[in-house]
């Protein structure tokens, strides 16, 4: 049986915050983070995670996944992903998507994994396309339909939007 496996753990900046002060706070942890010192980035992007940033959630989450400079705690990396995809940040739907699909950090839930699947698939992310295949072999046709309605339905919103 093909295993999934979660979009590589590594930490991309791909595109630029809007608020200077926030992208030396991102830059900040990034510098620690690629000197190994996942205590300060974890320091550096949780307030910036906590207010919302989806590129800051994402990589808390991949400290969270791996247990770099936080307990590990997939649960807790499927949180931040989930935050993160909920505001259309691709990487994040891929590992959420993955993490539904072996049940890391959450109840495995085949439906659920195709849809944050389907949803990055779209956007052209090969990874997200195979992984999607894979899933839809294991649902019925009527999953893959729910699954196809939820990422149809899916609407991005950014958490500052949120009431």
């Amino acid at each position: 049986m093909r295993r999934l496996s979660l979009f590589p753990a590594v930490l991309t900046f791909t595109a630029l915050i809007a608020a200077v002060p926030a992208f030396a706070d991102f830059q900040t942890g990034l510098d620690a983070y690629q000197k190994g010192d996942y205590v300060g980035a974890a320091k550096e992007w949780r307030p910036l995670a906590e207010g919302g940033d989806p590129i800051a959630q994402y990589n808390l989450g991949l400290l969270y996944l791996d247990g770099h400079g936080v307990p590990q705690s997939p649960a807790e990396a499927a949180n931040w992903f989930r935050r993160a995809a909920e505001q259309d940040y691709t990487l994040a739907q891929h590992n959420l998507g993955a993490m539904y699909g072996s049940g890391q950090g959450v109840k495995r839930d085949y439906v659920q994994a195709y849809k944050w699947l389907n949803i990055c698939a779209a956007k052209g992310n090969s990874g997200c396309v195979t992984q999607r295949d894979l899933i839809a072999k294991k649902l019925k046709p009527a999953q893959v339909a729910d699954g196809q309605r939820l990422a149809t339905d899916f609407k991005p919103q950014k958490e500052s939007e949120k009431q």
